[in-house]
Order: C-alpha cells, then structure tokens, then sequence
C-alpha cells in the first residue's frame, strides 16, 4: 500500500487512472470514498500496487510476436523482463511481466474528461497536426477559455458544439476523438470506416467547440469547496446537496440549452423556472450567458451549411425546427439515423435550443445529436461506442455534400 494526498481536481477515476489501477481498486482501499460525492483536497488514500499482468511464453514465440500480441514495444519488455531484447526470455514456459498498453491515441479517457484534459488534447493535436487550427471564442463565466478547433479547407462550414449541458461532459471526448481519428486518416492518405477524408478536407471546413460549458463540467466532476467564488449561490441553488453530478446549466445556474433566440420567451414560460438552478432556466434574456454568445458569434461570422449540437442521451436525432427546416433535411436525418443505428425524431414542444437557433437563423440542416443510452453522467465504459457512433454521423454529413 502507498499513500497518496488528494489535490485539487483529484477524482476516483482520475487517481485510479495514473496509478494503472482501476477506480474498484481504489474505492476498495478506501471504502469511504465511495459515500462522499467527492475527493476533497488534503484527504489521504492507500493505493495498492498496480497489478501486473503475467505471459507464459508459447512454442514459437518470440520478441516481435510477444511486441505485437499486447501492444508494447520491445523496449518496454525489456525494462521489466531484462534479457527480453536479447532473446533470453523468449524461452517456452518462462513468465514474462506486461506492462500496460502504450496508447497510441491522443484522445482517451484517464478518468473524467473535463477543461484540463480537452485543453492539453488540443495542444497535442495541434502538434500532431499542423493542420487543425486552434483559436479561442471567448471565455466562460469563470474565464476559462472556448476552444475551437478548425480542419478542413473547404467552401462548406460545419459547426458542431459538444456538452453544452455540463453532466452531458462524455460527449465532449467523443467529438475530439473523430477529429483525431479523421485527421490521422487524412494525414495518413487513408480512408476511414468506408469515407474518404481526403474528399471531407476539399469539401469542409469543421468548425468545432469541444467543450462549450467548461465550468459546468468542472462542476459536476469535482463539485464545489468554500472559497469558490458561487459557494453560497450554488449550494442554494442546488437545494443543500453536494453532489452536482445531475447538473446541467452553468456555474450560474442557466441552461444554455435554452439560451438561443429561437422563440425564447415561449420555452422560457413553458418550462417555468423562475431563477437559477440545475436545469432549465434559460436566464433572463437570450445570451445573456457567454457560453451561448460565443458559439452565435462564431456561426453570425462564418455562416455554416449544417450545424450539429451533441448531447446525451437517447440514442436519437432531432432535425425539425417549426418547419423552418430546408426540406431534404428529413431525408438527411434518415441517413444519419442509418448510419449510427440512432433514431430520426421529429421533435415539437421545444424551442431555445442551439439546433432550434441555427435552422431558424440560416434555414440549413441542423441536428441535435442524443448520444448513448443511460442516466447522464453516461459511465465511462461508454465512451468507445459513442465516440463511433459521432464519427458515423459527422462523417455521413460531410460525404453527403449534395444535399446543402
């Protein structure tokens, strides 16, 4: 056992996830965790030893087999099996120790996915790829800032936005792990899961916010300590309890879900809520928050031929707004509902949504995308599926181009 000092930012999965154990592991240390809705700076766990997986050599194995058949490099082997590169251990029945897999993704789950990792992501996919460019739209109400991330050089704008409603994170990690999936397969001058990226490059321009309520996130990931600056407003708002896992606004207590001037007065009087809170108030004007400004701003200034906002979840696609909506935009929906195994929904009876918005301001094809299937916060074993499914759907958009 070793002891380790929580620090701020520190989740379960977070601390389980840099000491290659898994969160049961932890929570199995440290029973107590796992009734406090969070960690809070200053606490001590014991942490066990990060298990060890063993490989007892087969007749013909050897050094690039072994390699292979786990996903590490040789030098890696060597490190904890010494003799490895030399061929001394390839010997059959010996017990060789594998450590863990290197990644070779940029963008994978360490635990929660939240400002801090998005933003260091970004930075390594910019590195990565010089060709995705990088740029901010402005700051949220805590100041931290609005990434965007632009690919493509093409005549036709994509935009897409991802956790506008902050336990909705999940779906964040999933919208930078298809621009690292199409860009590697642009740089590489390969196809991706039957497109063509190369194509998608000539013919787009994505113009993406990975992660458009950053406080809210940060909120319900790691919850809020005396000294932050909306303390008392939150814990009033939130009805006394400290666990914010089921938060969907800002940090102060607007949906920006219903943010958008697209009919805002009428959302505003048929949801009712009067003032702050987890979900569903939608502020006391249209944009009033600086989340929402920025994504209008963003859109006003390079009008898109098709939007896309992601949620969770429902496994569902909603492409209707009041009939404003072009009219190939059923026929589109229905190619992306195929695609994905999602469902097409006409929605009506909702109005001040960033889809709701767009279809009205532009009258081109816009998408509100419910990913996965579950209570939000969506586990994190979800994340692999969710993130195809937002490559099928984003990638059918772009291979679809006439139709805008």
């Amino acid at each position: 056992m070793q002891q380790y000092i929580a620090r701020r930012g520190d989740t379960v999965s977070r601390i389980a996830a840099m000491h290659g154990l898994t969160p049961e592991h932890v929570i199995q240390g440290n029973p107590w965790a796992s009734r406090q809705p969070y960690l809070y700076p200053g606490q001590i766990l014991f942490l066990p030893s990060a298990p060890r997986r063993r490989y007892a050599v087969q007749d013909e194995d050897h050094e690039e087999k072994i390699s292979t058949l786990f996903g590490v490099s040789p030098e890696a082997l060597e490190q904890l099996n010494p003799g490895f590169l030399s061929g001394r251990c390839c010997i059959p029945g010996k017990v060789l120790v594998i450590p863990a897999p290197e990644p070779q993704r940029i963008v994978y789950l360490r635990g929660e996915y939240g400002p801090t990792e998005v933003g260091a992501d970004i930075d390594r996919l910019v590195e990565r790829y010089p060709f995705i460019m990088k740029e901010t739209i402005g700051s949220s109400v805590l100041g931290k800032p609005l990434h965007l991330l632009r690919l493509g050089a093409g005549p036709r704008h994509l935009h897409v936005n991802a956790a506008l409603h902050a336990n909705e994170w999940l779906t964040s990690p999933c919208l930078m792990a298809f621009l690292e999936e199409y860009a590697a397969a642009y740089a590489e001058g390969r196809q991706w899961n039957g497109h063509r990226p190369a194509e998608w490059f000539k013919d787009w321009t994505i113009w993406a916010v990975p992660m458009a309520n950053p406080d809210g996130v940060e909120l319900v990931q790691e919850g809020v300590l005396p000294g932050h600056p909306y303390y008392d407003q939150l814990m009033e708002w939130n009805g006394g309890r400290r666990s914010f896992r089921h938060w969907k606004a800002n940090i102060r207590g607007v949906d920006l879900g219903d943010q958008f001037p697209a009919h805002w007065e009428e959302e505003a009087a048929r949801r009712g809520t009067l003032g702050p809170g987890p979900r569903d108030y939608g502020g006391s004007a249209p944009l009033s928050e600086p989340e929402a400004a920025a994504l209008v701003t963003v859109a006003e200034q390079v009008p898109g031929h098709a939007a896309v906002s992601l949620h969770s979840q429902g496994a569902e696609i909603y492409w209707n707004y009041r009939g404003y909506e072009p009219p190939d935009s059923k026929a589109l929906a229905a190619k992306l509902a195929a695609a994905s195994g999602y469902r097409a929904v006409h929605l009506t009876g909702s109005d001040a949504g960033y889809k709701d918005w767009f279809i009205q301001r532009f009258r081109r094809p816009g998408f509100t995308v419910e990913l996965g299937i579950g209570k939000n916060p969506l586990p994190l074993s979800d994340f692999e599926d969710m993130a195809l499914e937002t490559g099928l759907i984003l990638g059918s958009i772009l291979s679809d181009v006439k139709s805008y």
